[in-house]
């Protein structure tokens, strides 16, 4: 088992670069699959996730080489013929859902076992199947497996999505670019990696307005064709990076992102008293003696506060000078990370399944916490940045899942971090 030991207490101080987008990169991987042409993207984050979908796309026959974070995929050799997709590593992926809409578009039918991944609550592939429902998909089995198929090919359609899913906006407008006829998709999620599978689409040639929006109008169109494409700056990673810099009291540079997408945290941030510079590819963190509390944090779709960055930013608030209060909207059960911080001393009262009140200033201890998902495995980085002596900090499996080598980059910036192979 792979651990962290990371001795806290150190303030963070430099310039670092973000890597590419883990959330844009796994959809713009999955479309790859809507030609036969060959596909090369670049700024590849390398992560577990990114190998994992890798080695199940290698599956459907298609040609995958993925080296110095650039990535190439060639279905030239996938056929037209339905795939069926019973495996482990599905069932340990969420973002394998995303196979659901290219694969039915190019083959007609699509059979798969349930996705598997974090474990966020209760999270339904129904808003799925809904959707490629609305593009003439027909449901023959939904309760042991999924299976769809379709009637001589996909249909373009007028529907709503039935909850604002980033992966279920995904699969609805893949299924849509090769549909038949014109497309109105209405309450699709807007997130920066929505759209920029939607950029990297209407490159392959696809015909889609309204990106950025929450109402997108596609039209079908027979062939799409193989381009190069360089994968968005993850600008959670960027937010991950700025949290730990302020927990830190640190001064660090943050590059290769757009702050835009990070509105809503650089809001919150400042609310608490943080000073900040912005570019137009960077955002510069200044540090702050004393952190105001916030009466709410509450997670939204974009461009609300983001889920992802929910548990980072309650360690923060662990350090702020008062009571706050976080509240998660989008998924049940994605505060239980909060009895880690319980261990380590932190003063935080889980209301319910999506509410927590946090009460600061409290001296963080090192003591040994565990991941529970990804973004709470980079918050329980966070937490051991703030103690001081030795955290050991166990399933580092789940970070390596979302962050490259996040050990490197942060002690890049004067952190002290040990990959440890127990």
């Amino acid at each position: 088992m792979v651990k962290f030991i990371v001795n806290g207490g150190r303030k963070l101080k430099g310039e670092v670069s973000v890597n590419g987008s883990k959330n844009a990169v796994l959809p713009i991987m999955c479309a790859a699959l809507l030609t036969d042409e060959k596909t090369i993207l670049t700024n590849v984050p390398n992560i577990a996730d990114v190998h994992s979908l890798a080695s199940i796309i290698e599956e459907l026959g298609v040609r995958v080489m993925f080296e110095n974070n650039r990535l190439e995929i060639d279905p030239s050799a996938m056929g037209k013929g339905h795939h069926d997709l019973f495996d482990d590593k599905i069932k340990r992926m969420r973002a394998s859902i995303l196979l659901m809409g290219p694969l039915l578009a190019r083959c007609g039918e699509v059979k798969m076992d349930f996705p598997g991944g974090c474990v966020l609550g209760k999270r339904s592939v129904e808003s799925h199947t809904e959707a490629l429902k609305g593009l003439g998909g027909v449901v023959v089995e939904e309760t042991k497996h999924i299976h769809m198929k379709t009637d001589g090919g996909l249909k373009g359609g007028t529907f709503v999505m039935s909850e604002m899913s980033v992966t279920a906006s995904e699969n609805a407008i893949m299924g849509a670019v090769l549909a038949e006829g014109e497309s109105e998709i209405r309450m699709v999620a807007a997130e920066p990696h929505v759209q920029d599978l939607c950029l990297f689409l209407q490159s392959m040639g696809a015909e889609i307005s309204g990106v950025g929006t929450n109402f997108l109008k596609i039209k079908g169109v027979k062939a799409l064709k193989g381009v190069t494409h360089r994968v968005i700056g993850d600008y959670l990673e960027a937010g991950t990076l700025a949290i730990a810099a302020v927990a830190t009291k640190g001064d660090v540079k943050i590059t290769g992102i757009d702050p835009g997408q990070l509105d809503s945290l650089w809001q919150k941030l400042k609310e608490m008293g943080v000073e900040l510079e912005l570019g137009d590819d960077w955002i510069r963190v200044k540090p702050v003696d004393e952190l105001k509390p916030l009466s709410v944090v509450k997670t939204a779709v974009y461009p609300g506060f983001a889920t992802d960055l929910q548990a980072p930013f309650t360690v923060l608030l662990t350090q702020a000078e008062g009571v706050s209060k976080v509240f998660e909207t989008l998924f049940e059960g994605r505060l239980n990370y909060i009895f880690e911080l319980e261990k380590m001393g932190a003063r935080v009262e889980l209301l319910n399944s999506h509410q927590a009140l946090i009460l600061g200033p409290r001296e963080l201890k090192a003591v040994p916490i565990s991941s529970w998902d990804i973004r709470a495995g980079a918050a329980m980085v966070i937490a051991a940045l703030i103690a001081k002596g030795a955290t050991e900090i166990s399933n580092v499996v789940y970070i390596d899942r979302g962050y490259e080598n996040i050990e490197k980059k942060l002690n890049s910036l004067g952190a002290d971090i040990k990959r440890v192979d127990s």
